[in-house]
Formats: C-alpha cells, structure tokens, sequence
C-alpha cells in the first residue's frame, strides 16, 4: 500500500526514529502503525518511545474530592492561552463540581447535566461564543474509597497533569500525596507486576529477546549468556512500568514499594491524566498566518 508523508511523521513523532527507517516500518507492516513501533523498536531503531501518546492539545486537568469520592477530568482548548481564561477556569471547575455531585455514566450523560445555563453542554457553547475557540469535555473518571482509605492527589503545572491515588493501610495525608506525585512524574502504568496482563509481559519480553537476536555484539555469546540479557531488560522495562518498583523521586536509594512498606501503606488504585495526551495536535504553518494577515 502507499504510505503517506503524514503517516511518516506520525510514526516519527512516537518514536523519534529516522525518516526512512519509519517509511520502510510502515512499508513493512502495510501501514499498520502499532506494528511498525514495534518492528522499529526490535531493530533498535527506535530512540524513544514516547508513552504518553502524539502531541498534546492544549487545555487543563483537574482534581476534585469530597469524602469517599474524587474525579479527575479534562477539559481541551485550542491554544494555551485560552486554558488560562477566567471563563475556560470557570468552566473547568463547574465541570468537576457537578461531574462529582452526579456521577455521569459517560460523556454524553456529563454534558446533559442540568445547569444554570440549561445543561452542562450549553456552558460549552456559551463559553466558546464567548472565547472564540473549540473548547471540549475529553474525559473524567470518578473514583471512589472506602472509609479505612485515603486519597492523594498532585495537580502539576496548574493541572497540566493531574494524578489520584487511593492509599490503603495508612492515614497518612503526605505518603498519600507523595505516591500521587511520583504517579504524575514518573508514569507507571500498573500499581505491581500482579496487576500486569500476562500478554503484556510477553510483548515486552519478545521486543527484548529480537533486540538481543539483532544485537551483533552479542552474537558470539552463550545462550544463557543471552537469555539472562534479555531477562534483566525484560525486569527493568517492567519496572518501569510497575508504580510500587519505580525508584522512589524522593530518595534515589529505594524503591516505592519500600517506602510504602516502611509506612505501613499500600497503594490501591491511581489515575493519571495528562493534557492532550494521545491527540494529535495540528501544527501550525507561521509563514502562511502571516501572509494571510498581510493579505
């Protein structure tokens, strides 16, 4: 099939591989983009993954509690400027307000809450008349706690990134918010390797075992030599990913799971929003909005 230039730089901006090299993965894999991330990544290709999605649209995050409840939403705009707005402000806070009050079954469900304004949905459009950009409720999620629990909650960047945790074991206020801080920094995907799929363990573990088979400088060694390789990758990717193995931003020398452990606490369950994550953003062409405006 023919592969496009949008295509190319879609692949190049998830993984920050070459141009030809993401040309030839998409020629490779027939177009199939999660297939030529991972051709790319077992030939080492790949610099880096970037794991929270394309380029971010613009807008804020927000965290809500009220007793044994808490929501994280996100609401989008088109620019950065107008996430600063006194109204998008105002918007973002009556969105979790009554998003926790009623606790929506979906997005449709959210917007047809009653208020002031008629529903949530014509505070939407009362606000883009008023702003004079697109503006959209994304996603929430409502989470909930029993009463021996408690939650931690970190807004980065005024809510550029947003993370709850439900802490269990403990009531300790800073642990908690602690654990939600390392969530909005350091991107974990499972609280441990209990709650991985092992289907996902195995994906990672064969994206290891081509990378050692492509590796030249590994050819000539045993293959215990080359399984214990791919097996201490396999381990540190998965670390990566598991909150309570992450090394701990607050002290180099442990891990989460200790620092938790030392506090007689546990994590629960977390959420992680970040703005724009896995939104593909228009890119902006200065040159022609300039000769536009000179026209």
């Amino acid at each position: 099939m023919a592969i496009t230039a949008a295509q190319v730089k879609e692949l190049r901006e998830q993984t920050g591989a070459g141009m030809m090299d993401c040309k030839k993965a998409l020629v490779e894999c027939d177009g199939d983009m999660t297939a030529a991330v991972d051709w790319l990544r077992k030939r080492g290709a790949a610099k880096a993954e970037k794991k929270e999605g394309r380029i971010a649209a613009e807008g804020l995050t927000r965290v809500k509690i009220d007793g044994n409840k808490a929501v994280v939403v996100e609401i989008n705009s088109e620019t950065d400027f107008v996430a600063k707005n006194d109204k998008f402000l105002g918007l973002l806070e009556l969105v979790a307000d009554e998003i926790l009050k009623n606790e929506p079954a979906d997005l449709e469900a959210a917007l047809a809450l009653p208020t002031a304004s008629g529903t949530l949905n014509d505070d939407f459009i009362n606000a883009v008349a008023i702003i004079g950009e697109k503006i959209t409720l994304r996603r929430f999620e409502v989470i909930h706690k029993n009463d021996d629990e408690i939650f931690g909650s970190y807004m980065h960047m005024g809510g550029k990134i947003s993370a709850v945790v439900v802490l269990s074991g403990s009531e300790d206020a800073q642990v908690a918010k602690n654990m939600a801080m390392q969530v909005a920094s350091m991107t974990p995907t499972y609280v441990s390797r209990n709650d991985m799929p092992k289907e996902v363990i195995e994906h990672e573990r064969s994206i290891q075992e081509a990378l050692v088979q492509n590796d030249e400088s590994l050819a000539n060694k045993p293959e215990k030599v080359r399984a214990g390789i791919v097996e201490g990758r396999l381990s540190k990717s998965l670390q990566d990913m598991c909150l309570v193995d992450q090394i701990f931003f607050l002290d180099q020398n442990i891990k989460c799971g200790k620092y938790l452990s030392d506090n007689h606490a546990a994590v629960k369950c977390f959420t992680r929003y970040k703005v724009g994550e896995g939104i593909e953003k228009k890119a902006d062409d200065f040159a022609a909005e300039v000769a536009a405006m000179a026209r």
